[in-house]
């Protein structure tokens, strides 16, 4: 999560990755369960008019582009929302916007590093913890693992720790 000039909090749903047809079409790497959900985006800079699946990704229809060098010229561009947007959270669920770049520690509170990056390889999360030195390993985002999280630090149970 990556916050604007004035300090708000922002999301990366999707991002550009060209242009779909000759009328303004934009195909997307979407990040987001439902983008169809947030119509401005970008801080109003962008109105999301239609989205849909498409190959490798979804094609959307943005009120400002009507042509195809337009949505060519959105190729790289992050599709954002304030975080505050977004739905409220149950107990136990997260958005893994919140969870990169908590500290984690230890159950015994030993500081260990920084999460770094949130993966899904079938099976559920799993989460990269970069420690100091630069060394990386990797614990599944479960209970018996991750017991507890908050908005400042996450806590591993040591049996899941790489040395």
């Amino acid at each position: 999560m990556e916050p604007d000039a004035d300090g708000e909090r922002r999301v990366v749903l999707a991002v550009a990755i060209g242009a779909h047809g000759i009328a303004g079409e934009v195909r997307l790497k979407v990040f987001a369960e439902d983008l169809g959900a947030h119509t401005v985006l970008n801080g109003g800079a962008l109105t999301l008019r239609s989205v849909r699946p498409g190959n490798n990704g979804a094609i959307a229809r943005f009120a400002e582009v009507s042509s195809r060098d337009g949505a060519e010229a959105l190729r790289g561009t992050q599709l954002w929302v304030p975080r505050d947007s977004l739905p409220p959270l149950e107990e136990g669920e997260y958005y893994h916007a919140d969870l990169i770049g908590l500290a984690a520690v230890s159950d015994t509170d030993e500081p260990l590093g920084t999460v770094v990056a949130v993966e899904n390889f079938g099976a559920g999360d799993v989460l990269e913890i970069e420690r100091p030195t630069g060394k990386r390993f990797m614990v599944p985002m479960r209970a018996d693992a991750v017991p507890e999280w908050n908005g400042d630090r996450l806590v591993i149970t040591t049996a899941f720790i790489e040395v």
